[in-house]
């Protein structure tokens, strides 16, 4: 079924120890480059695959002149230091802190207030959970009862928001977040039908095929289960994170990416694997990453690369950037430079090699956000220390744009500075219009306003340069789409837009993540074989054809934000659900 954008009704559907390495000094940085050279070869095999991926997807390179970008604060205090956030398909945006904070800095509507065992505040009468309006720039406060701290999520295939575990009282806690129109009124409630069987704090979820949520991992948790459960005898051991830890737990929120064979790729301090949960079997293993330790505390970032129609899903690369020096955690005083490095491996190969690439700017606690044009944002975070409270000084200010198909000595692009600190606690979100939300920041046990890095409440966007007006005439408009599209099958999306379409336009379908200390769950980028571009009706008006991503391995049924990208500037996107 078609529906027009200007009448839309949304359906509803029925449910190590690394060595130290100073990036200042400048021993350190030739070190870099001559690595850089004792992989020549692998950077030729990068660059023929790049060249291939390039011409098979028919893209542009993302260049758009010089612009940086800009940014705007678009609430000046949300009421919560966010913790956690994810966008609803109704373009909403759930922003979460812990409870265990003492009293925030927004009301519980109609008076209401929340009794429990909490650890600073028995009777609170404020929200930790408020939700956010990108189209009005307000909040609503909501109301959650037990401690989301630390704790990961993921969205259901009905659009459904499944947050799970925390800290005290929470730790084995399922809660729901059932998303509404910016209409109606909806809220947090906690399960009580549904517990985890083993206490998660500091755990990944990733949204299975079949629609269930694996949730990896936890401190002393060494193990797997499934939400809803589907293992009753209990949370399965699983080896790989008992042989990653170490005295810093750096085996924390484990990084999860759902391959297009239906197998997890979990990497997890410096090590990783492919795992066959049907199986319950380690069906390969990858050289260890050079450098430091990347999960949490050390707080490196991971994206799988798009995944391209072109090469039928064939080619999967991961990416990991960022981190901190193994000791940064545990000897926080030390203040100990933030690892520099991306590396990146092809994990379909037969023989996988990390291929090393140097930022701009050194960083741990960054958040890498897959924008629409296939570009990685890295963004938030520090350029000494760890994740913790107060381990981490010299704020990272500049993002930096990952243009992930162009030559390797080319892809990073250093962008325009924010003036807010966004260290520990702060997450970064895609909105529909193209924008990143970025919130948080709280380097402090409670809510504390002085000092170098005061909590932070305000809410912040930043603008890549596609969303310039010097680039409007060449921005599409989506104006019919499916509300619904099955694997496997064909669909018409028309747009309109002011200058000439061109063979260089793409469909992207991006899930909405769910963004914790530096790693947002779940995310994924399918970018989807297109047909013919057909002016039809009118002058600047446009159908595309294109096909469904092919099975639910490619892409796990949910809703996705669809963007269509004309020469390197994306559409506001208009959220559909894939599904059988």
């Amino acid at each position: 079924m078609l529906q027009s954008s200007s009448s839309l009704r949304w359906s509803e559907s029925s449910r190590a120890q690394s060595r130290e390495r100073n990036p200042s000094n400048v021993f350190d940085v030739m070190e870099s480059r001559i690595r850089l050279s004792k992989h020549s070869l692998m950077w030729m095999q990068a660059a023929v695959t790049v060249l291939v991926l390039t011409l098979l997807a028919g893209e542009v390179g993302f260049t758009l002149g010089q612009d940086t970008g800009t940014w705007e604060v678009v609430v000046e205090n949300a009421g919560i230091a966010t913790m956690h956030a994810a966008v609803t398909r109704f373009g909403t945006v759930v922003l979460l802190d812990r409870t265990n904070t003492g009293a925030t800095q927004i009301a519980l509507p109609g008076g209401a207030c929340r009794d429990s065992n909490d650890l600073v505040l028995k009777h609170d009468c404020t929200a930790h959970s408020v939700l956010f309006d990108p189209n009005t720039n307000t909040v609503r406060p909501l109301s959650i009862q037990t401690d989301t701290w630390c704790s990961s999520g993921q969205f259901m295939p009905d659009g459904t928001l499944m947050q799970t575990g925390g800290d005290f009282e929470g730790i084995r806690k399922v809660r729901i977040f059932a998303p509404c129109p910016t209409t109606e009124l909806c809220d947090w409630v906690e399960s009580t039908d549904l517990q985890l069987q083993s206490g998660r704090w500091y755990a990944t979820n990733q949204l299975l095929p079949d629609g269930v949520q694996i949730i990896v991992g936890g401190r002393s948790a060494f193990s797997i289960e499934y939400m809803p459960p589907s293992a009753p005898n209990g949370p399965l051991y699983f080896p790989f994170l008992n042989s990653t830890n170490d005295a810093q737990n750096d085996n924390l929120y484990p990084f999860v990416h759902l391959l297009p064979d239906g197998n997890l790729y979990i990497f997890a301090n410096r090590d990783s694997i492919v795992y066959n949960y049907v199986t319950n079997t380690v069906v390969k293993t990858f050289p260890q990453i050079p450098g430091e330790p990347r999960n949490y505390p050390s707080a490196g970032s991971s994206v799988m690369l798009p995944l391209l129609a072109a090469n039928q899903f064939s080619v999967v690369e991961v990416l990991v950037c960022g981190g901190a020096q193994y000791g940064a955690f545990l000897e926080p005083w030390t203040n100990k430079p933030a690892s520099i490095t991306c590396e990146r491996i092809t994990v379909t190969d037969a023989n996988p090699i990390w291929v090393e690439e140097v930022m701009p700017i050194a960083r741990c606690m960054g958040d890498m956000i897959l924008l629409p044009t296939t570009d990685v944002l890295i963004i938030n975070g520090a350029s000494t220390g760890s994740q913790g409270w107060g381990n981490a000084k010299d704020p990272a200010l500049n993002p930096v744009r990952y243009n992930t198909y162009a030559a390797p000595d080319a892809r990073f692009t250093t962008m325009a500075p924010t003036t807010i600190p966004r260290m520990y606690h702060s997450t970064a979100n895609l909105l529909q219009d193209g924008r990143v939300l970025v919130a948080g920041s709280n380097s402090h046990q409670f809510y504390t306003f002085t000092g170098d890095f005061p909590t932070e409440l305000r809410l912040e966007a930043f603008s890549p340069p596609y969303l310039s007006p010097t680039f409007a005439n060449l921005k599409p408009t989506i104006t019919v789409y499916p509300l619904v599209i099955t694997y496997g099958s064909p669909f018409t999306i028309t747009v309109s837009m002011p200058s000439a379409i061109t063979t260089s336009v793409q469909v992207s379908l991006m899930s909405a993540p769910y963004s914790t200390h530096s790693y947002s769950q779940g995310q994924r980028l399918i970018s989807l074989n297109v047909g013919s571009s057909v002016q039809v009706a009118m002058d600047s008006v446009y159908q595309i054809n294109a096909n469904a991503p092919p099975s639910p391995q490619v892409a796990p049924p949910a809703y996705y934000m669809m963007f269509v990208v004309n020469q390197g500037v994306p559409s506001t996107a208009q959220w559909v659900q894939v599904s059988n």
